[in-house]
C-alpha cells in the first residue's frame, strides 16, 4: 500500500520546508528564494521583492459577514504588507481570480473597488492577472512586487542576541473581530430575523475587514537612517513570527507579557469570550502589524516612533525563546498560529 502522510502532522509551515528542502536555485541574481516575506531577485543598483498570498473562501474569508469591497482592500494589504516586512516599498501586483458562477459582475465590480482604492491607497499599480472558473467559492490570489537597495533589505535572519524586540501596533484585535463577526452569524443561521449585535466594537471590526500594512513604519525608519536586524510581518501570531525570527537567526528571545500591545476593546471582548487577551495577541494572527529587531543604539530614535511597542529582548539560542508573565514566571513561548489544513467533514 503507498504511504500516505496527513498534511496535519506537518502544519502549513512543516509542509513548505519539507516540500522545498531540495529546492536549488540556479540564476546568479536570485538572491533569496523561499524562506523569507518576500523573494529578493537583482534588478540593477536595487533588488525586487515578490511576495504572493492566496485567500480562499471558507478558509481565509467567509462572504456571510465579510462585504466584497473590504475582501478585495484586505487581499492587497496582506500582500504589501510582506514587502514593507523587507524594509522594501510595494510598488506593483497582480491579482488572479478563480470564480464559481454564483458570483455576478456587479459583485466582482465591488471587489475590485476594494482592491483599487487600496491600490490608490498604498500607491500601487495593478498590473496583471488570470480569471477562470471555479466548481465552487472565490479564491484570490495576489503576487506583489516592490524595490530595495540591496543594502536596505532586511531579512529574518539578522538578529543577534542584545537586540531590542519591537511591534508597529498592537495585537489581538482581528482576531476578536473574527470572534465577534462569527458569532453574530451563529446567532443569525438560529434567527435570522435578529439584529447583529457588533456591541459598539468598531475597532475590532475594522482590523479583522480593513487591515491596513505598516508603512509608516518603513518610512521612518528610512527617515532616521534605522536598518532594523531582522523583521517580518505578523500575519499568523507573535508567538509564530518570533519563532520565525529566532530560527532564522539562530537565536533566543526573551519576550515580556506586560509589554505585549493589546487595545482594550480587545481586552475586553477576550474577557467576554473566556479568552486569555495575551494568547489571543500571541496566536490570533492577522494583525499585519511588523515585528521588527533593532541594534541598542538605534533604541532612542526608536522610542519617538510613532505607536511603537518594546515587548523584549534577543538572546542566544542556549536561552530558548520564554515568555516572562505578568505574574514574574518564565515559561517557554509556544507557537499555535493559524492552522488551515483541517480534516475534511
Amino acid at each position: 500500500m503507498e504511504k500516505r502522510t496527513d498534511i496535519n502532522t506537518l502544519g502549513e509551515f512543516g509542509l513548505i520546508e519539507h516540500l522545498t528542502k531540495d529546492v536549488t536555485t540556479q540564476h546568479a541574481n536570485t538572491l533569496l528564494g523561499i524562506g523569507d516575506d518576500a523573494a529578493v531577485i537583482e534588478a540593477g543598483d536595487k533588488a525586487m521583492l515578490i511576495s504572493t498570498d492566496l485567500l480562499v473562501e471558507g478558509i481565509h474569508f467567509d462572504l456571510m459577514y465579510t462585504p466584497l469591497k473590504h475582501l478585495g482592500y484586505k487581499a492587497v494589504v496582506v500582500n504589501v504588507s510582506d514587502i514593507y516586512a523587507m524594509n522594501g516599498v510595494a510598488e506593483q501586483i497582480t491579482v488572479s481570480l478563480a470564480i464559481s458562477n454564483r458570483f455576478s459582475v456587479e459583485a466582482l465590480e465591488e471587489l475590485y473597488k476594494g482592491i483599487k482604492l487600496a491600490c490608490k491607497m498604498y500607491n500601487v499599480d495593478l498590473v496583471g492577472g488570470d480569471t477562470t472558473a471555479s466548481p465552487q467559492g472565490l479564491t484570490i490570489s495576489i503576487t506583489a512586487t516592490g524595490r530595495a537597495k540591496k543594502e536596505d533589505i532586511v531579512y529574518r535572519s539578522g538578529a543577534k542576541a542584545g537586540d531590542i524586540m519591537c511591534i508597529t501596533g498592537d495585537l489581538g484585535a482581528a482576531y476578536l473581530g473574527l470572534q465577534l463577526l462569527e458569532r453574530e452569524k451563529e446567532v443569525y443561521l438560529a434567527a435570522p430575523t435578529a439584529q447583529p449585535d457588533l456591541e459598539e466594537k468598531k475597532y475590532l471590526i475594522e482590523r479583522q475587514l480593513k487591515p491596513e500594512a505598516a508603512r509608516d513604519a518603513i518610512a521612518y525608519f528610512k527617515k532616521k537612517n534605522i536598518k532594523p536586524t531582522s523583521m517580518i510581518d505578523i500575519s499568523d501570531g507573535l508567538a509564530s513570527e518570533v519563532f520565525h525570527i529566532c530560527k532564522a537567526s539562530k537565536v533566543g528571545a526573551f519576550v515580556e507579557e506586560a509589554k505585549i500591545p493589546i487595545h482594550p476593546e480587545a481586552e475586553e471582548m477576550a474577557l467576554k469570550f473566556s479568552l486569555d487577551p495575551t494568547m489571543c495577541a500571541l496566536n490570533g494572527g492577522e494583525d499585519y502589524e511588523l515585528l521588527f529587531t533593532i541594534d541598542e543604539k538605534d533604541l532612542q530614535e526608536i522610542r519617538y516612533m510613532p505607536s511603537v511597542y518594546i515587548i523584549g529582548e534577543i538572546t542566544d539560542a542556549k536561552d530558548g525563546i520564554k515568555l516572562h508573565t505578568s505574574g514574574g514566571n518564565i515559561h517557554d513561548l509556544k507557537a499555535q498560529g493559524w492552522k488551515h489544513f483541517d480534516e475534511e467533514e
